[in-house]
């Protein structure tokens, strides 16, 4: 392998000395081709001019303890992402190489969930230079691999712009949107990152413009995305995914109060003594708001607040500033003429015995004023009238200034003031199902939501897997109807009418298929569905249930529905064991394999039917 420094004759481990002009020369080794560069020749020239490249590393930081700390400052909550990431730096502690080449982590969550921000917090655990590009909508190929020189206005690509820019060999490297990439006439960008990102093809990585083979194996990649299902499978098949499914309404509330607010509040220049955002606005904030997965929508509500407070407490400000200024008229040393004009007019009454004239002469005048710089030194020497005056002065102003401070409180019954009218209501529509509705669990970019299954066609923009899920529906619950009473003919004599709201939305998934089937039954045998139960869960034509994703988001929603049992198949029972004990609390939850068993949860004994 050819370090690029020896072939554009830099010096190794050095930046400053200028580069040896005469003829570079490798000598021969079975490992190494030998390539010799004139000190005349064009491509030397536009080499040294373009790159000057450092061929030593930067010192790694393998502390598990300080990369710990650092992320608990940087983010709150992520424990399994904190752990995973901590595992990473202890595999590279404990490795005979002290690295850890050719790992490649995937950050996947929804937006606003810190995936950049944690990548920049691994780069400051390990001590490494930080590099980020988005690779977003990009269609050419040459913006990874450089530009021939033959075209006019080439460039390197963005991997040696990197290594220019940082200075090191072994950078943290954050490519963003990596699930964004396009493709058009000029190739395939996800291809060419194969090359980029494949521990054993980076270690000869060929940018076209240097045409020279860079080692890239010491450098750290790490990718983001929202939705892994977009990346290329060649291109997820060489990374690790760390999947981010967003922030619960307890980390929120942590994060608005020790993060969020104390950052926007330095930013807007307002002291904590003037204003006061409680825990309940907060919370309305939160749960009105900003249902997202992140947090960016919530410091953009948050920012929202401090601005209007920022106007109230300057418009404060300005309707007491003329008063204030009509106490500073007196000057101190106005003070101490008029007073001694004052003192000089009485001692020459006191004199003549007679009343003052208005017109004086100007030898009265001057008489007078030759007077008055005697007087003063007559006063005492403790209270001089100009400092008993200037005394009086200050004490005013800072009367008037105490009471133009206001202190700001934004509470839950005054949130409205602050950012509007709320965006979300209450999911909840029945607080007792009726017959024939049943409450589902749908993954949403939000975070999860909750949907009603109402059976009375097929109506509210279903996508096709949802509509196929609606027919196997309807043959399993024909088929648990004719079992559980066999003289029932509803399906026969009936037409079913099949809605999810709200209509306006487009829905697909295969996961509410138990919830069909829950309310065709509901409608068809005239019960009741159990009070507070929400189910999910994809069923086959024999009436096996399927595993199903995103049980975190689904479960927080059914908190926030103030759900009280949940369904869910057996095989998500690992998923849902992982999830922190304050999302977990005060839930009855039912695993089941086969309908049979939603059956019997859903239509107990005790629940009341109607006819």
């Amino acid at each position: 392998m050819i370090s690029l420094g020896q072939v554009l004759g830099f010096p190794i481990g050095s930046r400053s000395e200028k580069p040896n002009m005469s003829n570079t020369s490798i000598p021969p080794s079975p490992s190494l081709v030998t390539i010799t560069l004139y000190s005349c020749s064009p491509l030397t020239k536009i080499l040294r001019s373009s790159l000057n490249l450092v061929e030593i590393p930067s010192d790694e930081n393998f502390d598990v303890l300080r990369a710990q700390q650092i992320l608990d400052e940087d983010h709150y909550g992520l424990a399994d992402v904190k752990e995973r990431i901590l595992e990473f730096i202890a595999v590279g502690k404990l490795s005979l190489r002290g690295t850890y080449q050719g790992k490649i982590i995937c950050l996947s969550g929804p937006p606003g969930v810190g995936k950049t921000s944690i990548g920049r917090s691994i780069a400051r655990a390990l001590n490494r230079k930080f590099f980020r590009f988005s690779v977003g909508g990009l269609s050419d190929v040459a913006e990874i691999k450089g530009h021939r020189r033959t075209y006019i206005g080439a460039m390197p690509g963005k991997m040696v712009q990197c290594l220019k820019n940082v200075g090191t060999a072994n950078p943290l490297v954050l490519i963003d949107e990596v699930d964004k990439l396009g493709r058009g006439h000029a190739g395939d960008p996800a291809s060419a990152m194969l090359e980029l990102l494949d521990p054993e093809q980076n270690a000869n990585f060929l940018d076209h413009y240097l045409d020279v083979p860079i080692d890239l194996s010491k450098v750290l990649f790490v990718c983001t995305a929202n939705v892994v299902e977009m990346i290329p499978n060649p291109l997820l098949d060489r990374m690790e995914v760390i999947t981010i499914a967003g922030y619960i309404t307890d980390e929120k509330m942590h994060i608005a109060r020790d993060y969020l607010e104390k950052t926007t509040r330095e930013a807007c220049g307002i002291k904590p003594e003037e204003v006061e955002v409680t825990d309940a606005a907060l919370l309305a904030l939160i749960e009105n708001y900003c249902r997202e997965a992140g947090v960016r929508n919530l410091q953009k509500h948050i920012e929202k607040i401090y601005r209007k407070i920022a106007l109230l407490l300057v418009r404060q400000g300005a309707s007491n500033e003329p008063a204030i200024a009509e106490v500073q008229v007196v000057e101190p040393e106005e003070a101490l003429v008029e007073c001694a004009d004052d003192l000089s007019i009485k001692a020459v009454e006191s004199e003549t015995g007679a009343e003052p004239v208005e017109d004086s002469s100007h030898e009265q005048t001057t008489d007078t004023s030759i007077e008055a710089d005697t007087v003063p030194t007559d006063l005492p020497a403790d209270q001089p009238s100009d400092s008993k005056d200037v005394t009086d002065t200050k004490k005013i102003q800072e009367s008037e200034a105490t009471k133009t401070i206001e202190k700001v409180v934004v509470d839950s019954p005054n949130i409205a003031d602050f950012v509007g009218k709320p965006v979300f209501h209450a999911e909840r529509i029945y607080d007792r199902t009726p017959i024939g509705v049943v409450m589902g669990l749908a993954w949403t970019a939000m975070g999860g939501s909750t949907l009603y299954i109402e059976t009375s066609q097929l109506t509210g923009q279903l996508g096709d897997v949802m509509k196929e899920s609606a027919q196997i529906a309807h043959i399993v619950a024909r088929a648990i109807l004719l079992e559980k009473e066999p003289d029932n003919l509803y399906f026969a004599n009936s037409k079913v009418h099949l809605h999810v709201p709200a209509g306006a939305t487009p829905k697909d998934g295969p996961s509410a298929g138990c919830t069909m089937i829950t309310s065709l039954l509901s409608i068809a045998t005239k019960k009741l569905v159990k009070k507070d139960l929400a189910m999910t869960g994809e069923v086959t034509l024999t009436g096996k249930i399927l595993p199903i994703g995103g049980v975190k988001e689904k479960t927080i929603a059914a908190r926030r529905s103030d759900v009280k049992a949940i369904i869910f198949p057996s095989a998500n029972k690992r998923d849902f064991d992982e999830l922190a004990e304050n999302v977990k609390e005060g839930l009855d939850v039912h695993f089941v394999d086969e309908y049979n068993q939603i059956f019997d949860v859903a239509f107990g004994d005790d629940q009341n039917t109607g006819k």
